[in-house]
Formats: C-alpha cells, sequence, structure tokens
C-alpha cells in the first residue's frame, strides 16, 4: 500500500472566505429540459448548496458514438453552476458504458461464476479487468480532463461511481488471464502457489500457470485459499481501475483533488476500503440506512470506520438518502428529524461534507422512487424545507471544518480478510456474521455511553487502552506479535470465538485453537460448538450466548474465568476468560452474546483498563457522544437516540448548532432525534 498524500479536501468558500462545509447532491440534470436547469440553480442557492456531483451517468450523452463527442450542454452547466456560486465534483462518466460501445464490443460485459454473461440494460456492466474497456474509459477521461482543466467550478475529480456495487466479482477469461498475473506476483513460483492452496487436497496440484482458473461454478466447495485470494484479488483489480483513472487526472490536472464514493456499508464487502484509501486524495463515502433494531448503530458505526479508513481525516459524505430509498423490499420514508440527524451524524465522525442522492426525483428509470433533495412534490414540501433548514444548519457549523476526530481510548478492529474468510463455505457454521459481531460491540458501547473509534490493522493499535478485535479470524504471525507487544506495554485487547485460527493463507495455526492467539490468551480449545438454528446457552453472569461456544482448557493459574457455561455440552466450563500479562491483558469471549449481553460483560473490562462514560449519567446509553478537534476547539457531538427529551446536567459549551436549551440553572435539555453541538476551549 502507497502512503497517501496530504489531504486535499475541496472546501466550499463562505461569503465570510473561511471554509465551509460541503452541502449538496449528485445531480443529474440530462433528465430534465432546459428550462429546468436555471430554476434548479435558483434552488440550490436557497437551500444552501455549495456543491454538486456532476456527470455521474453521463457516457452515452458526452460519446454517443465512438467517434463523435458532445460537451455543449455540460459546458453550459459548468458555466451556469459557476455562476450560480457552486462548485462542481466532476465525474469520469464511466461508472456504464453507452450502448454503442457493448454493442461494438460485447467482450467487456462481465461474466458470472456459472458462466452468464451479465447483459446491458442496468449499471456496471463491465468487467474491471477487460483491456478494451479500460482504454475506451480512459480515453473518455483524458478527453473530460482536458476540456475542464482550468474551469473555475471544477473544485474536484469523482473517479468512476461506487465502484464494484454491481461488478465486484467477474469470472470472464479476462479476469482469468489478470487473476494469474496477479499470482504470479504474490506467489512467484508455483511451488509457492500450491502450498498456500493447500493443493495436495483433492489432486488439486498445478503444474502451469495457465491450469489455474477463477473459483467458477464446481462440483463441490471450492478452495478455500483459490476463494480468498480471488477476493483480495477482485479488490485489487477494482483498485488498480481507480488507480488508472486517477493517474490520468494527476498527469493533466495535478491540483484538482481526486476521490471516488466508497460503499462503506451495511452488505457491501467486496472491495478493502482500508486498502484502497491511500489512493485517494480524500475519502468519500455513500451510506443508506436500511430499517431494523440497529439502523442508526450502523449508521454511526459505518461513518466510524469510515474516519477509521480515512486515517481520522476529514472525508466526504457522497452519497445518502433525505428520505426513502428504492431498493428495499419495503422503502421507509424517514421520520421528522431524521433527515438532519443522520446528516450530522456523520459530520459527528468526521465528515466534512453533506451530500444526497440525488438533487431532483427522477420521473423515470429504476430510481424514480428514491428520495431527493427536491421531491416529486417539488419545492413546496416538508423534505425541501428540511433541506433548506439542515443548509443552514451545516453553514453554522463552518468553524469545524478541517477538525479532526478527536480519538477515543476504545477501539474496535475491522479486518477485510477475517471478514472474507470467516464467512466462507464448509465451515463450523455458515451463519457467522463478521460484520454483525462488530455492529453488537459497538452498539453495546453506546448502550453505555462509551466512545469508541472503528480502526482498520493499518491503524496504530497501541493508542487504544482497550482493542476489541471480534471473529479476529486471519492472523498471520506479524500480527499475532504485535497484538502481543500490544499487551505486554500495558494494553487490554478482547477477542471471541473463530478467532487466530488460520494464518494469511487460510492455513489452520496447529496446536489447538484459537491458533496464533493461544499463548497470549492462555487457553486452549481441542474443538469447535457451534449452535444450531434457535438453540441458546446460558452463562451464570446472567448472559445469554448463541450460534458458538468452544470448549476451553485455561493453561495456567493467571487466567482468570469471568464467566462459565450454565448450560450446554460445555456446562460449567469457561466461557468468557481473561489472562493477565504485565499491566495488560487479553480476554476471550466464547459465544454471541448479542448487544444486551455486551452491556452486561463489557462494564467489567472497560473498568480494567480505566475506561468510563464521558457523559452525565441521565444520557448514558441515550445519547451518542462524538467529539471533534481542532487547535483552539472541541467539538462535542450530542445525538439523542430516543424520541423522548434528554437531560444533560453538567455540559458546558456554546451552542453551535442543533435545539437544545438551557434552563434557568444553564442545564440542557437535548430534543427527541436532536443533534446539538457545543463548542469548548480544548483547555477544557
Amino acid at each position: 500500500m502507497t502512503a497517501p498524500r496530504p489531504s486535499r479536501f475541496p472546501y466550499a468558500p463562505g461569503s465570510d472566505g473561511i471554509p465551509h462545509l460541503v452541502y449538496g447532491a449528485d445531480y443529474n440534470p440530462e433528465q430534465w429540459p432546459r428550462e429546468v436547469w436555471e430554476e434548479d440553480v435558483r434552488l440550490m442557492r436557497e437551500a444552501g448548496v455549495n456543491t454538486v456531483s456532476l456527470a455521474i451517468f453521463s457516457w452515452a450523452h458526452l460519446q454517443p458514438a465512438e467517434d463523435t463527442w458532445d460537451f455543449a450542454w455540460l459546458d453550459e452547466l459548468m458555466d451556469l453552476l459557476h455562476a450560480g456560486g457552486i462548485g462542481v465534483d466532476l465525474a469520469t462518466a464511466t461508472a456504464s458504458p453507452p450502448p454503442w460501445l457493448t454493442t461494438a464490443h460485447p467482450e467487456i460485459l462481465p461474466v458470472t461464476a456459472s458462466g452468464e454473461t451479465v447483459w446491458p440494460g442496468a449499471r456496471q456492466h463491465w468487467r474491471p479487468t477487460s483491456p478494451v474497456f479500460r482504454a475506451h474509459a480512459l480515453r473518455l477521461v483524458r478527453e473530460m480532463a482536458t476540456r475542464y482543466a482550468t474551469h473555475p467550478a471544477l473544485v474536484a475529480w469523482h473517479v468512476n461511481n461506487e465502484l464494484g456495487c454491481h461488478n465486484i466479482y467477474d469470472y470472464s477469461d479476462d479476469a482469468a488471464r489478470a487473476f494469474r498475473t496477479w499470482l504470479r506476483r504474490r506467489y512467484t513460483t508455483l511451488d509457492a502457489l500450491n502450498h498456500a492452496w493447500g493443493t495436495a487436497f483433492w489432486s488439486q496440484r498445478y503444474s502451469a500457470w495457465e491450469q489455474i482458473l477463477p473459483p467458477r461454478l464446481a462440483a463441490s466447495h471450492p478452495n478455500p485459499t483459490q476463494q480468498l485470494d480471488f477476493k483480495r484479488f477482485s479488490s485489487d483489480a477494482l483498485k488498480d481501475h481507480l488507480c488508472a483513472e486517477r493517474d490520468v487526472l494527476r498527469e493533466i490536472t495535478p491540483d484538482t483533488p481526486v476521490t471516488s464514493n466508497f460503499m462503506v456499508m451495511g452488505g457491501t464487502k467486496g472491495m478493502n476500503y482500508g486498502d484502497w484509501a491511500a489512493e485517494v486524495d480524500f475519502v468519500s463515502n455513500d451510506h443508506y440506512t436500511q430499517p431494523g433494531s440497529q439502523d442508526r448503530d450502523e449508521l454511526s458505526f459505518s461513518a466510524n470506520l469510515t474516519s477509521g479508513v480515512a486515517g481520522h481525516r476529514p472525508w466526504f459524505l457522497m452519497e445518502h438518502s433525505t428520505s426513502a430509498v428504492n431498493w428495499q423490499p419495503v422503502n421507509l420514508a424517514k421520520k421528522p428529524g431524521e433527515l438532519a440527524r443522520d446528516s450530522l451524524l456523520h459530520v459527528a465522525h468526521g465528515a466534512d461534507a453533506v451530500c444526497f442522492f440525488q438533487w431532483r426525483q427522477s420521473a423515470a428509470g429504476a430510481e424514480k422512487y428514491h428520495s431527493a433533495m427536491v421531491p416529486h412534490a417539488g419545492p413546496d414540501s416538508e423534505v425541501f424545507r428540511a433541506v433548506t433548514e439542515l443548509g443552514r444548519t451545516l453553514a453554522s457549523l463552518a468553524p469545524l471544518a478541517g477538525a479532526a476526530r478527536e480519538p477515543a481510548r476504545v477501539g474496535i478492529l475491522f479486518d477485510w480478510d477475517s471478514w472474507w474468510a470467516s464467512e466462507q463455505d464448509s465451515h463450523p457454521t455458515s451463519r457467522l456474521d463478521y460484520r454483525q459481531e462488530g455492529l453488537d460491540w459497538y452498539s453495546a458501547m453506546l448502550a453505555l455511553g462509551i466512545r469508541a473509534d472503528v480502526v482498520t490493522p493499518e491503524a496504530d493499535l497501541g493508542t487504544y487502552d482497550l482493542l476489541i478485535a471480534p471473529v479476529l479470524h486471519v492472523v498471520p504471525a506479524p500480527l499475532a506479535k504485535e497484538l502481543t507487544r500490544y499487551v505486554e506495554t500495558g494494553g487490554h485487547l478482547v477477542t471471541t470465538y473463530f478467532s487466530g485460527v488460520v494464518d494469511e493463507n487460510d492455513h489452520v495455526w496447529l496446536g489447538g485453537y484459537p491458533g496464533a492467539l493461544r499463548e497470549l490468551l492462555g487457553i486452549r480449545i481441542e474443538e469447535f460448538g457451534p449452535l444450531l438454528d434457535g438453540d441458546t446457552v446460558d452463562l451464570d453472569n446472567s448472559t445469554t450466548g448463541s450460534l458458538w461456544t468452544d470448549r476451553i482448557t485455561v493453561g495456567g493459574p493467571d487466567v482468570e474465568v469471568l464467566a462459565s457455561y450454565r448450560t450446554g455440552t460445555y456446562a460449567h466450563r469457561p466461557a468468557v476468560t481473561r489472562r493477565t500479562v504485565c499491566q495488560g491483558s487479553a480476554t476471550y469471549v466464547s459465544t454471541r452474546l448479542g448487544t444486551d449481553g455486551l452491556t452486561t460483560l463489557l462494564p467489567e473490562l472497560l473498568a480494567t483498563a480505566g475506561v468510563e462514560s464521558e457523559l452525565p449519567e441521565p444520557a448514558r446509553g441515550r445519547v451518542e457522544l462524538a467529539v471533534r478537534r481542532d487547535a483552539g476547539s472541541r467539538y462535542l457531538f450530542l445525538v439523542n437516540r430516543t424520541d423522548e427529551p434528554v437531560p444533560l446536567p453538567g455540559l458546558r459549551g456554546d451552542l453551535l448548532a442543533g435545539e437544545a436549551e438551557r434552563d434557568a440553572g444553564g442545564e440542557l435539555l437535548l430534543p427527541p432525534r436532536d443533534v446539538t453541538v457545543l463548542r469548548t476551549p480544548t483547555t477544557v
């Protein structure tokens, strides 16, 4: 991974000359007649919009045929937006190839694992490894960069769009050739590859590189390391495309920052964004909530992880929704106040831009029922009034532009390799949900009023007093040494079932589980005990486990049993253990406790690490706290997680945004679903 360039965030200049937070949307004017455009700019100014993303799906309009270009409409729009004081995050328009290209070159279309062609008619119907697609895409990028290099509206470049959303895994012959090239770089020799893939099993040994294929539809479970490497390769192939477009843009417009919108949100697992982040000038993310008991916790978790991916530098929320989306089984409208709360929760976790999909709700197409800043009802609507109010709020938050997230004392480790490997087939259970386990720990922290950072293995893990590594399944030897050093120097590590089990090649660490972490944790497990659907076990600390149990043998007197199984096959055996090492400790949780169970367990683990809530007692579990800071100020984001007002006794500071009011005694009361921002000096 290359080192990240210094962040070059495209702040919007305010009338006062200081940087302002970015506010805007995807703008798709080609869907509308010319007479709508000037009205759009007028409404954007009314709403406080200062930046739009333009030309995301415009390839067919910009290049109607292979040797025909039409930039006149985009020239006019760029000029119109600039005249209205609105900056443009200009997309490279390569997200979806036009019909003339797929007709002339059907070999760019992706192929599924079962050999079916993915045909045009939707979007992202292209192979990440197709040399033909790459040549046409880069030709378009070069034309756009050359034409708009000096345009005053241009504030940033937007590479492609949601890379990998629909085409992360391609099993075509192009992909097979590129996969072999990737494997040669990784392993150098066939002997090394055969060892890494364990090809002695099932007579899979390769004697020539040309014999290797992607893990296409097979008679039984494909080779697990082949599957894991294909996931790594597929992420790298998309990253390579991002870099190819980026390099053209940097060649022609070196002073214009480049980004690409990631999708750090539930259900999107194919792209290793922790690895991608170094390739862009600033990180951007798209996020959409999904109805459920943890929907806002998941939003907070994803925003927090995006900040971790961005190295805690400011990042750009490129897309979220004003209200309902169009692609869920049931698409619920947001409740009053949720548009602002969702937006500001991203800002709380480091976003210096709040943008939506999209500006004007489409009248036709697959996303016509997806909400927008200007809905079908028009500007005389509750949604547009909420949009305009949010614009005023973001303008009031201009002082925090550029402020970093203040590190928490608790870190939750999120590792893409472990996510990919732990959920593969032919494992002890197919019910394991890596991301959900991490979210459960995060929700438990919120329930206790504790700030926690969600971080990737690239982070400095030693900065955390308590480090939680749920289902850290893949542990190479260097990571095992780093975690051991972390504990020996006073850190407090917590990990869970199915952790430490395999190395980077998905080979089991022999000698008993949890493998690479066995000595550090001071326990030994001979056999896993996954649970059937609906089965649970009771622990003697009044919690209930599901999904998994372990038959634990304690290795020595320095290991304390914090909880034991009360029921189940392993009744009376340890369920939660903690080994003291110097001034640190290493804890193992052998079952899925869920948010409620973790809320019961965590106080003891937090106390060991000396971590306490920064919130007043009445607010714990009801209010989320996130903190950003710069050289002179701390910005406390207080997010009401409930539909009831919450008192905040003892909190002081200047009210920068939000609806909280002080009573006669100066105490704050946080309204339902409100986000209030307090500013205090950094010395406080």
